[in-house]
């Protein structure tokens, strides 16, 4: 089933050539980057770098949204340490990507840890979107 948006609140746009070994630029240019394929040697990013920066501060930004709504006070000091995996899939047939974050959030107890890295995890984006897709692991620091 695919989610519709309620309402667009923001739309980001990018224009990328060549590829894994082209360049990629935000419309507003707050992103300029050079690409390169992981492992390459190349200057430059790669899409999993990307996405494990975007993914992590997404999740934190839902943390932030639904702290509140839970009791729960994000620390000022929240952090993760994401990673994103690039390997085949389906005896080489395809590609795929598996994601892990490792959450730190200093000064809570564990159940209130658990409660806002759950809470979170079923409306950060970057969840819904990769749920039932990839592996996503979290772990709470």
């Amino acid at each position: 089933m695919t989610t519709k948006l309620d309402k667009v609140l923001y739309t980001a746009e990018a224009h990328t050539v060549g590829g894994r070994d082209g360049a990629g630029k935000s419309s507003d240019g707050a992103i300029d980057v050079k690409l390169s394929s992981p492992g390459s040697g190349k200057p430059g990013t790669n899409p999993e770098q990307l996405f494990a920066v975007g993914y992590a501060a997404c999740f934190i930004g839902a943390m932030k949204a639904v702290g509140p709504k839970i009791g729960v006070k994000v620390p000022e000091d929240v952090a993760i340490d994401s990673s994103v995996s690039l390997g085949p899939t389906n005896g080489g047939a395809a590609y795929g990507i598996a994601v892990k974050l490792a959450i730190t959030l200093p000064g809570l107890d564990a159940d209130q840890k658990q409660k806002l890295v759950d809470t979170a995890h079923q409306v950060c984006p970057y969840s819904n979107a990769t749920r039932g897709n990839i592996d996503v692991e979290l772990s709470i620091a």
